[in-house]
């Protein structure tokens, strides 16, 4: 269990589309997860303005109805499998080795909370060689599709010390800031990652362009 006693902030970091620039795989997955039954690709803009969780909500909004449960299997796996062949091509977004140590070098903590799949992430973020700057490292356990609400809670939970009114989640997605107001802390969300600009503007949080500016914004929220 790590502790976030004495250290002030505590950043929440999300993964996908924010500490790993993976939105280029992201949008191939989704197109054959589609092609499986006989959805036409989209474009990163239209993703971007039909996203949301759960993911058979996005799938709707892009179909027109439902999945079936069948057809939900069927583009979960294919999404899965094209993603995790095309995740290796993926690099960290531009400047989060130097974020990550400025902020645990200030004697500031953070942790990492994502809803890939537990046992894919941990070896992943190893593979990053950025593990060490994190008090936890958390993925999604159980089914996917869902929100990252409940994923919250555990995670706070398993931080000793850690004061939601000085937690900070730092994500690109909306499901990221409805996470954050569930447990009282508070959320920045980054435009380069699954969402339009004006899909989180609408949240009413603050909205970044840059994972630098994320850092600041949240060292203002969390003082």
């Amino acid at each position: 269990m790590g502790t976030t006693a004495n250290h002030g902030a505590h950043l929440v970091w999300d993964w996908n589309g924010t500490l790993l620039d993976d939105i280029t795989a992201v949008i191939g997955a989704s197109n054959a997860a589609f092609a499986e039954v006989g959805v036409a690709p989209i474009t990163l803009e239209r993703y971007r303005e039909l996203y949301c969780v759960p993911i058979p909500l996005f799938y709707e909004r892009l179909m027109g109805r439902r999945p079936s449960a069948a057809e939900w299997e069927v583009m979960d796996a294919a999404f899965h499998r094209y993603y995790t062949e095309r995740r290796a091509e993926c690099g960290l977004t531009h400047g989060v080795e130097d974020l990550l140590r400025d902020w645990q070098l200030a004697g500031r903590s953070q942790s990492l909370l994502s809803m890939y799949g537990h046992d894919e992430l941990v070896p992943v973020v190893h593979g990053y060689g950025i593990a060490s700057r994190f008090l936890r490292v958390d993925g999604r356990t159980g089914p996917s599709g869902g929100s990252k609400a409940a994923h919250m809670v555990r995670h706070l939970a398993a931080l000793e010390g850690a004061d939601p009114r000085r937690t900070v989640v730092i994500g690109d997605a909306v499901d990221d800031a409805v996470a954050a107001a569930h447990v009282g802390a508070h959320a920045v969300l980054y435009t380069g990652g699954s969402h339009s600009r004006a899909s989180l503007e609408a949240v009413g949080v603050p909205v970044v362009d840059t994972l630098a500016d994320a850092v600041r914004e949240a060292l203002r929220l969390a003082s």
